[in-house]
């Protein structure tokens, strides 16, 4: 795959193409083009001798594209921020990134405003620095090739910080070299965007789209808050292929104008970020008949997926819970058991990954890296902490090892919103339970020690503790149900008896 050559001869052959719309805001490939390569001859100038990556801050704006390109035409690393995320974890991506330039197509919220003296440049700046140095590009031997970071993406922690995981040119090479070749997607198509930029099932469309000239068409947050707005989106996208969460085509799935005949020129579903249930499936074969079906897995330290299957009539009806497919060529997957040894087939244990698509770990954190990843068969490996199994050549899921969950596509660490909980001013202890549903988790239950308080009802004080948190945590991350007890069981060695507090508040 090259990247930079493709776009670059989209800029040429088709430069009044749009490469983004969102919002009704447009973007070509040739603006792309030059706007990038401009950024980047500005970076390369201003932060000559510092190769920190870039933090990008924005919610699927146009203009996040280019400073992604800028980014590594100028020899470095992205991280894409989106703003939902609260500040003060902003602040922790900050700190921990070592980021010196943090770019927005917005505005620098108030609180991160000169914040470890990283230099920010909001919408008017960079358009100001694109246009000084128009005409102007950096030299491509300075392009992130290879091994090279091309970008990072934090994720849940389990000590409450996030980490960041890095993606080298090579890893995402192959991961867009696997989409453009086995999934039927042709040139010029366009491509919903439903995913924020900041989580990596966005990368399933930004650069397979990029890469075959296509139109990246973007659904924002405030869409997916506005029933109309959305399915007026949808209907003008006149998109080919869907990229989304299962959970997202659930939700569009319960209004039947969602069919062929408001998106007649859909030819491909493609899922990744949680387990796709056989009915979801079923209902977007029954209501997209020309459409094919793919169920995708992997994690993203794994550059986000790397197995895949086309879901059948046949395998919908042999297979209540779906198969997550064979892995793509330069991958291997191992499932083993508590000892690293491989298990039969049929037998559960945890998935292992190897190949070109494993990270080549967390950025500036050795510790967490070496619990994760090793090598395996002479190849570099990640263990997932997914429990998996083989049956009939194909990979199936079946949960976490630990209390790591999915939930609406999301990946979160149990102990980090825990973490969270325990902060807030109200809260002596807290355990944070997922409910279940066919094997998917619906919501999250935070039981909660409260602290003396005023308040004469229960649901003021959830109202309470739901404002503090929204400080700490994404809203995709704040439980569902609030419910307080006097005190947490605990087993015999003194932790926390999860078990007995999902049985004792009914989940």
């Amino acid at each position: 795959m090259e990247l930079y050559t493709q776009i670059k001869k989209w800029a040429q052959c088709a430069p009044d193409r749009v490469a983004i719309s969102s919002n009704g805001n447009e973007l070509t490939y040739r603006e792309l083009e030059t706007y990038s390569n401009a950024l980047a001859a500005f970076i390369c100038e201003k932060m000559s001798g510092n190769d920190a990556p870039i933090i990008v801050y924005g919610h699927m704006e146009p203009l996040m594209l280019v400073c992604f390109l800028a980014a590594v035409k100028s020899g470095r690393a992205y991280i894409p921020v989106d703003t939902s995320i609260p500040e003060e974890r902003v602040k922790k991506i900050m700190d921990d990134s070592g980021a010196a330039l943090f770019l927005t197509p917005g505005s620098v919220p108030e609180t991160l405003k000169n914040y470890n003296h990283v230099l920010m440049l909001e919408d008017k700046e960079i358009k100001e620095a694109i246009a000084s140095y128009e005409g102007q590009q950096p030299p491509t031997d300075q392009f992130v090739i290879g091994e090279q970071n091309f970008y990072i993406i934090y994720t849940s922690g389990s000590t409450g910080n996030p980490k960041g995981v890095q993606i080298s040119y090579n890893n995402l090479a192959s991961f867009v070299e696997w989409m453009v070749s086995d999934f039927g997607l042709k040139e010029q198509q366009r491509f919903l965007n439903q995913a924020p930029f900041s989580f990596d099932l966005s990368v399933m469309d930004v650069y397979p789209c990029l890469y075959l000239g296509g139109t990246l068409w973007t659904i924002s947050k405030e869409l997916i808050a506005n029933p109309k707005w959305l399915f007026e989106s949808l209907q003008a996208s006149r998109i080919h292929v869907w990229t989304s969460t299962p959970s997202f085509a659930e939700m569009c799935l319960m209004d039947e104008c969602f069919s062929a005949e408001m998106l007649p020129f859909l030819e491909t579903f493609l899922f990744c970020g949680e387990m796709l249930p056989n009915e979801t499936a079923r209902k977007l074969k029954q209501r997209f008949p020309n459409a094919v079906v793919y169920n995708t897995y992997g994690p993203t330290e794994a550059t986000v997926a790397v197995t895949s299957v086309e879901i059948t009539e046949e395998i919908l009806s042999e297979y209540p819970a779906l198969p997550v497919g064979v892995a793509k060529k330069d991958v291997g997957i191992f499932i083993v058991d508590e000892n690293g040894k491989e298990v039969e087939d049929g037998e559960k244990g945890e998935i292992i990954i190897t190949g070109k698509s494993v990270s080549k770990g967390y950025w500036r954190n050795e510790e967490l890296t070496n619990k994760a990843f090793f090598r395996y068969n002479n190849q570099p490996a990640y263990k997932t902490g997914d429990v998996g199994y083989k049956k009939n050549g194909w990979l199936f899921c079946a949960g976490r090892l630990d209390f790591q969950i999915k939930l609406n596509g999301y990946r979160m660490e149990i102990e980090e919103i825990e973490a969270q909980l325990r902060k807030l001013s109200l809260v002596e202890s807290a355990v944070v339970v997922p409910v279940y549903k066919e094997n998917k988790c619906q919501y999250l239950t935070a039981v909660l020690v409260p602290k003396k308080h005023t308040f004469e009802k229960e649901y003021q004080l959830t109202a309470y503790l739901k404002k503090e948190l929204q400080q700490l945590l994404p809203a995709y991350m704040i439980p569902k149900k609030f419910v307080y007890v006097s005190s947490l069981p605990m087993t015999n060695n003194g932790k926390a008896d999860r078990k007995k507090i999902a049985n004792e508040v009914g989940v």
